[in-house]
């Protein structure tokens, strides 16, 4: 008998009382009461009610329904007049009960489980609830436990990243990781797709960004640090083309998961100049796809500042914000070294007509010349931290992935913030401190370390600009991570602790750890997707 069965056989005993530790909800709902009510029972007689509207999400739970359980329920369009008695899943369109962004109302009783919600996400994120509510098994009939739901997140941003160019993952895997996101109730995902080992992304405009941006010639074997440094000699490389991206766009809208591109500049732009040398410094040399990771300061990586540059940042941009719905585009900005600026004397004379004070001056010159671009075509940005500097539109979003300290820097210079420190929520960092443990970036970034993290820091609360955090996302770099399996052993279980963390106003660790091991690592196996096990050894204290 499974976690589940357990839990099941449990709650219909008679006399028994559901009280809140036993709620088995990751994340932890806002309110969850148990009513003293038998179970609905859901059966192949039992129809799935939805609002025109949403059509889309009513397949999809029917869909859900059916991989977990094999039950297939028939689907029938909720008319506006019809009244109860039901029998099934109602999903009802709801603006008066439901008063918030991606709230949903879930109460099952009677004959009946009565979802409310106003939008998309409300809809997707009772459906990832209804899900922890029935059996991880193949049964002809369902027992939904008789509960009332209230619920909505405590963040409006809840995202996660993926970094495809050190590493490309197959299209598959990447909707299979939008459907992690959705379970867990993030509504982001952040696409890295260019950098400097690779560009990820079809091109008609710039056809040499996929001939010869997208491939590298070797790839580092071992760590960035081992001595000596070794190369594996193979071609590597790739990208998804146009109509897979949008297939993956469609299929994240489905799921109310927005999709935010991440293209890197005016730095971590290798792969850019070894297509194109004309927007480099030294534009007469034959520059190659990086080959290693580390680039800043050790190898040339930025774009020069001419007019080449500045016509394909428009191009370019224009390229990709057509292609994603979404508001914002991701620029990137971050590491960018100023050291083959200062060494190239047309940049210095481009500084010095356009009064810049210097490379930094430059570096918000072309980040706000992309701003400018994006706002014509309605996109607004969001960027590393540092491009948080005077002269940039507010408007544009920060993600921070440096301390508390920079944090509050930012958000005293009147930029919205969303925090993602490597520490903790880099997941491409070590888990454990078990030298046999599998290569990682670096630092130590354990389970209880990422549940635990204020994602509004004391200083920023202190300062009053909470309002600045507008939420929080785990990273995951992938110099290190090579292969599918190991994206999910270094997120999982930690992806679904910044879930609760994130969503959760009241957060209770052991009692997240019960909800874990009894409730998600089973749901892991039926994933098939592999998880690091020793959460419970390796902790912030160790």
């Amino acid at each position: 008998m499974n976690y589940y069965s357990i839990f099941l056989s449990l709650l219909f005993l008679p006399g028994y009382s559901f009280t809140q530790p036993t709620n088995p909800i990751i994340p932890a709902p806002v309110q969850f009461e148990q009513i003293n009510a038998a179970p609905v029972e859901l059966s192949t007689n039992s129809i799935l009610y939805y609002p025109p509207n949403f059509e889309k999400q009513a397949g999809y739970l029917r869909e859900q329904i059916l991989q977990q359980t094999g039950l297939t329920l028939s689907l029938r369009t909720l008319v506006p007049s019809q009244k109860a008695p039901w029998i099934g899943i109602v999903l009802k369109y709801d603006t008066t009960a439901i008063n918030k962004n991606e709230m949903y109302q879930l109460k099952v009783s009677g004959n009946v489980v009565l979802i409310k919600a106003r939008d998309i996400r409300g809809f997707v994120n009772a459906t990832q609830t209804l899900l922890q509510l029935i059996p991880l098994s193949k049964k002809l009939t369902i027992k939904v436990p008789a509960v009332n739901i209230t619920d909505y997140p405590l963040f409006s941003y809840r995202g996660m990243h993926l970094d495809v160019v050190r590493h490309l993952f197959p299209l598959s895997y990447i909707k299979k990781y939008i459907d992690y996101l959705t379970f867990h109730k993030f509504n982001t995902f952040h696409w890295h797709l260019t950098d400097d080992q690779g560009w990820r992304f079809e091109s008609n405009t710039y056809p040499a960004l996929n001939k010869v941006g997208s491939w590298r010639d070797s790839t580092l074997i071992g760590h960035f640090f081992d001595k000596p440094i070794r190369y594996d000699g193979k071609r590597y490389g790739g990208y998804y083309t146009k109509a897979e991206i949008k297939e993956v766009i469609e299929y994240a809208a489905i799921r109310g998961i927005t999709i935010i591109p991440e293209l890197d500049i005016p730095g971590h732009s290798r792969a850019t100049i070894a297509a194109y040398p004309q927007m480099s410094t030294k534009p007469d040399t034959a520059w190659n796809v990086a080959i290693t990771w580390g680039m800043f300061n050790r190898q040339n990586n930025v774009l020069v500042p001419n007019d080449f540059t500045f016509t394909f940042l428009k191009t370019i941009f224009k390229e990709l914000g057509d292609l994603f719905p979404s508001a914002y585009i991701h620029i990137g900005g971050d590491e960018c070294s100023h050291l083959w600026w200062k060494q190239d004397s047309l940049t210095q004379r481009f500084i010095r007509h356009n009064h810049l004070k210097n490379e930094t001056g430059l570096q918000t010159y072309m980040v706000g010349y992309v701003t400018a671009q994006l706002k014509l075509f309605n996109k607004k940005v969001i960027g590393w931290h540092e491009i948080a500097e005077d002269g940039l539109d507010t408007s544009t979003l920060i993600m921070n992935w440096a301390d508390d300290k920079k944090a509050l820097e930012v958000a005293k210079k009147g930029f919205r913030i969303i925090m993602t420190p490597a520490k903790p929520f880099y997941f491409n960092n070590y888990q454990s401190k078990d030298p046999n443990d599998s290569l990682a970036n670096g630092g130590y970034n354990p389970l209880d370390a990422v549940y635990n993290y204020p994602i509004i820091p004391d200083a920023v609360q202190k300062a009053k600009l909470a309002n600045q955090i507008i939420g929080a996302q785990g990273d995951v770099w992938t110099e290190y991570i090579a292969t599918t399996t190991k994206v999910d052993y270094i997120i999982f279980p930690r992806m679904t602790a910044l879930s609760e963390n994130l969503w959760s106003k009241t957060k209770n660790y052991p009692d997240f750890l019960r909800r874990l091991e009894q409730f998600m690592i089973p749901r892991y196996q039926l994933w098939n997707s592999s998880y690091f096990k020793a959460y419970r050894v390796w902790t912030k204290e160790k």
